[in-house]
């Protein structure tokens, strides 16, 4: 009976001490609950994720990773209502540790997340604006910069910024960029006690990169093994950067490396202003198309073609924009190159040209090998309104067939003055390259004392205009483009076709119609002023016409070399003479 009386007294005492021990563990279960790592149920993850704003349709990141658009105060500011999480927190917990009973849902508290979404995304157009004002003004900083450095190197800053190129080689530019931040340490670590062992790999990585930069100006010229130069150089920065080095040493290693790389990008912008205008100075002078002025010459007279060469240049304001290519055959070809190269023609350019070399190898298409010379024709001329009077004889000078090779033979010019090597020059012929001839091909003296219509039996059955005027070389300006545009040379080809030829002398008579017709329609009359002709077979021109003549003309058989040739015209063409020169005192050359 005792025994059953004293466990009926331990019941109340068990019950009392599991109460307390109740009351005490409650508390503590609140507390571990609070902590980041304490329990978490569905309901209350249910609610946190009704309460906290979500900005994954505002979030905006720029090229850093950095979110655009969203405060960064935005996760600490909790909408008006969520305020009572830990309250319903702590009151769930209690309830579900006591009773025992099933948690009540509570409803989710009214927030207003539009408000958020509705400063974020004013935070984001405030963002956007601050964008397009710096590049505004990065625009505004380039443009002062090209102005600057326009006006410091001139017209170079704009070659250079048309042709700037985006660099390919990112492998040297890394190169480049590493031996940057492993100087800037150097010093530092060099300075620090017991760094002895990096500072000696820093020296042997900086020594290896610069050797290799020395050599390789692009990816392709880096040796095999340098992505472990690469590795290494990282290792070596990286151990720099974790020595306790003084910032401010650094940071003056810094500045005064880019300092140095700025007077070096001085120094190689002026030295490549000067490089511009030096190759602009030096540069060949067949490429200056546009202020050279060429002039050709098919000859094979060493004294006649050095003659009108020479009166051209001691007549021209501007002698050294010259450039005269001479066509000669392969027997004159190496007397005529010693000639020129033995004499000089102030700053005029001379080119000799073999021309049947030439076109065996670029044109042998063309089956013209053999130089042909201007053709002159025997013109007797009877006057209509007068026929009592005595007939008129003329020499009419024409292409030969060889002057229809000339855009072939130049292709890379657009416009030439043809001269004749019995041509003397007294005027400066620099005012035909300003003449516009329009839709013309040839710029020519026209021959009206011939009509085509008068020589209907040489011109065959091909139409043509009988009204039209004859023209003569002597000195032409031929527009190459133009010729080239019109097909002269294939309507020559068409137009040789219907000749037939016997032997060299018909071959060289048919000279006569096919450049009359050729040319038909495509003549620019220039000025008869322009060139004198008739000085190798007429007696009775004026000797102040002659002189007033931009240039003199001896077409004819008395060519002023001979002996035959006409005595008052010789002075004319003397004066341009090179004289007292040894080869022509051996060749008894004294006209």
């Amino acid at each position: 009976m005792k025994a059953v009386a004293a466990q009926r007294r331990r019941g109340p005492r068990v019950a009392v001490l599991a109460l307390v021990l109740c009351s005490l563990l409650v508390p503590l279960a609140f507390l571990f609950d609070r902590s980041p790592s304490g329990y978490v149920t569905t309901e209350e993850r249910h609610r946190q994720e009704v309460v906290l704003p979500s900005f994954d349709h505002v979030e905006k990141r720029d090229g850093r990773g950095a979110v655009s658009g969203v405060r960064q105060d935005a996760p600490n500011k909790i909408p008006k209502g969520s305020a009572g999480i830990g309250h319903q927190h702590k009151q769930i917990d209690r309830n579900s540790s006591i009773g025992g009973a099933k948690p009540k849902v509570l409803p989710a508290p009214k927030d207003k997340p539009s408000k958020v979404v509705a400063e974020s995304t004013r935070d984001t157009r405030e963002v956007s604006k601050d964008i397009k004002g710096q590049q505004k003004g990065a625009k505004a900083d380039e443009l002062e910069k090209t102005k600057a450095c326009q006006l410091e190197f001139g017209s170079y800053c704009l070659w250079s910024i048309e042709h700037k190129e985006i660099m390919k080689d990112s492998i040297v530019k890394r190169l480049k960029d590493q031996l940057f931040v492993v100087r800037s340490y150097y010093p530092s670590i060099a300075k620090l006690q017991g760094q002895d062992a990096l500072t000696q790999e820093m020296k042997q990585n900086i020594q290896d990169h610069e050797r290799v930069l020395s050599v390789s100006t692009v990816d392709a010229d880096l040796p095999s093994f340098i992505n472990k130069r690469i590795e290494l150089m990282e290792q070596t920065i990286a151990r720099a950067k974790s020595c306790t080095v003084d910032c401010i040493n650094v940071d003056r290693k810094l500045r005064q490396i880019l300092d140095m790389t700025e007077d070096e990008a001085r120094f190689h912008m002026k030295q490549s202003g000067f490089l511009y205008n030096l190759g602009a100075q030096t540069l060949p002078k067949s490429h200056h198309c546009l202020s050279m002025r060429h002039y050709v010459i098919l000859s094979k007279n060493i004294i006649a073609s050095s003659v009108v060469i020479n009166s051209t240049v001691s007549s021209s304001k501007e002698p050294g924009n010259l450039v005269f290519h001479i066509l000669t055959d392969a027997q004159n070809f190496y007397s005529m190159k010693h000639w020129f190269a033995r004499n000089s023609y102030k700053k005029a350019a001379l080119h000799v040209i073999n021309y049947e070399a030439v076109t065996l190898e670029k044109l042998p298409k063309y089956s013209m090998r053999q130089l042909y010379l201007p053709e002159e024709f025997r013109v007797l001329i009877r006057s209509i309104k007068q026929p009592t009077e005595s007939t008129r004889v003329a020499y009419l000078p024409l292409f030969s067939h060889s002057h229809f090779l000339i855009p072939e033979i130049f292709k890379y010019l657009n416009k030439v003055v043809v001269l004749d090597d019995d041509v003397v020059v007294q005027r400066d012929l620099s005012f035909l390259w300003n003449i516009d001839m329009g839709d013309n091909v040839n710029g020519a003296v026209e021959f009206c004392g011939l009509k085509l219509g008068q020589a209907r039996n040489l011109l065959g059955k091909t139409a043509y205009d009988p009204k039209s005027c004859a023209w003569m070389s002597g000195v032409n300006l031929i527009n190459l483009d133009k010729w080239r545009e019109h097909n002269v040379m294939e309507n020559y080809l068409l137009l040789m076709k219907k000749f037939k030829f016997k032997g060299e002398g018909s071959l060289r008579a048919a000279a006569f119609p096919l450049s009359l017709l050729s040319f038909q329609h495509l003549i620019y009359p220039l000025d008869e002023k322009l060139t004198l002709a008739g000085l190798g077979y007429d007696y009775g021109i004026d000797e102040d016409v002659a002189r007033r003549s931009a240039s003199l003309h001896y077409n004819g058989n008395m060519k002023p070399w001979l002996e035959l040739g006409i005595p008052d015209y010789k002075k004319y063409w003397k004066r341009f003479f090179i004289q007292g020169d040894r080869f022509m005192d051996e060749c008894n050359v004294n006209p």
